[in-house]
């Protein structure tokens, strides 16, 4: 069935057409990645389709009756708690302590931080009931665990989906088809995120070699036309002018040059870079982190990772000397020139030119004020586009040309990733691998970590810290094991139903080689472990119904959940007997 279709539709703004004649249709079942550079249009695209913005021209039409829920960009609340916005419920109760936020299921959405209200609103679209959900940086401010138990819950989902993302894990594992926005048109591409870098690589040699054949016959038409007196007429003056421009100008390409050699004016570091030693980081009366100590080499790459809310960032601005720690001492060498891109970035005035953030009014802008927006793909013309036009994307990379302007041979990175584009973010890859400076970068993003960092730290609630081996795969994979032997045991102390499904003998007659009597006897032990897990569904929603406060609440969501999984994963063992005893 066709959820939304969008045809012919055109979007403008003060610096020329976002969107140009695009069509865009999204039916039951698809899974559907949106990609593009910033400021290409994916968030206006996403407003369109769900009517949140109306198009200068053309046809958006949902089907009667279906339900849309979205993760918008900039997410709106009333004054309500966390709890009461995503639905006051036991399944909200539960999304929200898998989000990292049960315990703040309580507070007022209204007073926590923007990262913290975009959970709250993905948690409440999750919730929602809906046919097609439509989701713009979903992974933005999650944590490693929760990113993947929402891709879990992504791929479980039953609905069309349309999702905004730079998660290049994320894009591979639940998309089937990535939808590329680029110089306000719309390419397809089957396959997930793999699919899209081959789908997109063949269209710009396509459009490569259409160039080299246009620019091949501009260069012969202005080459037959300075032959002799004609060329002097004012006709063919302007056909000589049309012929330089087309060679002049080419088509803008859809990808984007890779060259960033930002480093080359990088002050040159000496032996002795940042070093920690014991140091404890405390906030009020809570310890982060305790005896902590290290030495930082020239070429340092490391990564700081660990669940939300265990102090990765505070860490990160003890080392950077913003903050004091409680106890132990930290040095910086006498050659240090460190910039730090945290989660605020630079301040931007929206009045001003994204030239003048550069030159802050003391002088003229040089040639190399304009060659690092060039790599960065800001043109002439948005160069001197007023801030306030450029999208949240676009000022979130400005933010990161003006903190690599600063040329320094020491860089501390928060979140880095966060609302860059796939471009910028392959950019930045490239520029730290040659980067002759050191790096220590708070980040969620795996496809970031595992190309950029070497070793990790982890930061969690045990407040000892030190170096893992390995480095962020190795840590990731330990995590994952643990998780899933956590999983396993609390299935095996619910005394879990599905884990004591009967293994089939197998025997020759049917489809799975096991006999009629024995499907049939597998059939009556599954009737009786569904009556149980039933019994503890009913059981476990009572006790929900009856919880008073929301950390009970939370938990008690987690296990209806598993129960409720572990009841389902039962009756489809039924059905599949049934269907096998049919046969």
């Amino acid at each position: 069935m066709i959820l939304i279709d969008v045809h012919d539709v055109t979007l403008r703004h003060a610096r020329g057409e976002v969107l140009s004649n695009v069509a865009l249709t999204v039916s039951s079942g698809d899974r559907l990645g949106v990609v593009g550079h910033n400021g290409a249009g994916k968030s206006t695209l996403l407003g369109i389709a769900t009517g949140d913005i109306i198009p200068d021209s053309g046809i958006v039409r949902k089907e009667g009756g279906v339900q849309v829920a979205t993760l918008p960009q900039r997410p709106v609340f009333e004054d309500v708690t966390a709890l009461e916005a995503v639905g006051d419920s036991w399944e909200a109760a539960a999304v929200l302590d898998r989000l990292g936020l049960g315990h703040r299921a309580g507070d007022r959405v209204q007073v926590m931080s923007g990262g913290e209200q975009r959970r709250v609103a993905l948690a409440r679209a999750l919730v929602t009931p809906s046919d097609l959900l439509v989701l713009d940086e979903p992974t933005n401010h999650l944590d490693i665990d929760a990113i993947d138990w929402l891709e879990e819950r992504l791929k479980n989902f039953k609905g069309g989906l349309l999702c905004v993302s730079h998660d290049r894990h994320m894009l591979d594992s639940i998309t089937t088809r990535i939808l590329e926005v680029d110089s306000g048109s719309l390419y397809m591409h089957d396959g997930g995120y793999r699919g899209y870098l081959d789908g997109r690589e063949a269209r710009v040699d396509a459009s490569d070699k259409a160039e080299t054949v246009r620019k091949n016959l501009a260069r012969r038409e202005k080459e037959w036309l300075l032959r002799g007196a004609p060329a002097r007429t004012s006709k063919a003056k302007a056909r000589i002018r049309t012929a330089e421009a087309i060679q002049e100008s080419g088509v803008k390409r859809g990808i984007r040059d890779d060259g960033l050699a930002l480093h080359s004016t990088t002050p040159r570091l000496g032996n002795t870079v940042i070093e920690l030693s014991d140091i404890r980081v405390e906030i009020g009366d809570r310890v982060l982190v305790d005896g902590f100590t290290i030495e930082l080499d020239p070429r340092e790459r490391l990564g700081i990772v660990g669940p939300n809310g265990t102090g990765k960032s505070t860490l990160l601005d003890t080392i950077a000397l913003r903050r004091e720690p409680a106890s132990g001492s930290i040095r910086h060498g006498s050659t240090v020139r460190l910039s730090y891109f945290d989660q605020l970035g630079h301040s931007l005035d929206p009045s001003k030119k994204v030239i003048e953030m550069f030159t802050e009014g003391s002088r003229d802008a040089d040639w190399r004020d304009k060659l690092l927006l060039e790599r960065f793909w800001f043109d002439a013309a948005t160069q001197y586009s007023p801030i306030e036009q450029l999208s949240g994307g676009e000022r979130r990379r400005l933010q990161l040309v003006l903190t690599l302007a600063e040329e320094p041979n020491v860089l501390l990175l928060d979140e880095p990733t966060n609302d860059l584009d796939l471009d910028t973010l392959r950019a930045l890859e490239d520029f730290l691998e040659d980067f002759p400076g050191a790096v220590v970068a708070v980040s969620h993003d795996r496809a970031f970590l595992e190309r950029v960092v070497d070793d990790v730290i982890v930061v969690d609630e045990s407040t000892t810290v030190g170096r893992v081996p390995g480095g962020f795969e190795a840590w990731l994979e330990t995590r994952r094991s643990n998780r899933r032997k956590g999983h396993a045991s609390t299935r095996s102390g619910n005394n879990s139903a599905a884990s004591k499904g009967v293994k089939l003998k197998t025997e020759p007659g049917t489809a799975s080689g096991a006999s009629k009597s024995t499907l049939r006897h597998h059939q009556k032990e599954t009737e009786k472990l569904i009556r149980k897990a039933d019994k503890a569904v009913v059981a476990l929603t009572t006790k929900l119904a009856d919880a008073a406060d929301h950390a009970t609440m939370a938990s008690l969501g987690t296990e209806l959940s598993e129960a409720q999984a572990e009841l389902d994963t039962l009756e489809e063992q039924w059905m599949e007997t049934s269907l096998e005893l049919e046969g």
